[in-house]
């Protein structure tokens, strides 16, 4: 999808509207209103759409710093389409999340929930996210209930899918390991260890 650099559509729109002012003073309206109207379509745009889709360029690269600066460019949240606000949400808790700020990332993340998300990728993902917030703090009922809830969700999008067997897979492991521990084969922090549990010493020469 085509998009406009944030601050060439800054510049445009200062251009336009202010540009057009001057010339409906001196010139009258009508010379002014084809650079009125088209400043005002980039005005609305901005309001309505945010900064999500240019920050979003950002999250491929995981330049987490960098889709921050960017989403920050967003006057308000409250403005945006509910799609755009949604992905605003899940996007600063995704950056969150990726810079270790967990209660803030799910703070956001419940906000994007709270919404009346059109899809059941939509709400399947702040789901997925929000599972793996609770998973970095280890609130394992949380991930369980999370899971739960995608699972009675239509989900369409391949990646999401894709991304959700690998959070179950992850998950899936970390049982194993701790029921490895609890059997005495897998010592915290070391290598599995021999039936028995038992190191032979150095036989003495």
């Amino acid at each position: 999808m085509f998009t406009i650099n944030i601050y060439l559509r800054f510049a445009l729109m200062a251009l336009l509207l202010v540009g057009g002012t001057i010339m409906a003073f001196f010139l009258g309206f009508w010379y002014s209103f084809p650079f009125l109207l088209a400043g005002v379509i980039l005005l609305v745009g901005y309001l309505l759409l945010g900064t999500v889709q240019s920050a979003a360029i950002f999250m491929q690269n995981t330049d987490y710093l960098g889709a921050e600066k960017r989403l920050n460019l967003t006057l308000s949240p409250k403005l945006l389409y509910v799609s755009n606000r949604a992905y605003y949400f899940i996007m600063k808790g995704t950056i969150a999340q990726g810079l270790g700020r967990s209660e803030e990332a799910e703070q956001w993340l419940k906000q994007a929930q709270a919404l009346e998300l059109p899809t059941d990728n939509e709400k399947a993902a702040v789901q997925l996210q929000l599972a793996g917030v609770a998973a970095q703090k280890e609130q394992w009922n949380k991930v369980k209930a999370y899971l739960k809830n995608i699972k009675k969700m239509h989900v369409t999008e391949q990646a999401l899918k894709d991304q959700l067997k690998q959070f179950e897979r992850a998950i899936k492991d970390r049982g194993q390991l701790k029921a490895a521990r609890r059997m005495g084969m897998m010592p915290k922090g070391g290598m599995p260890m021999k039936p028995g549990g038992k190191r032979r010493r150095p036989k003495s020469r």
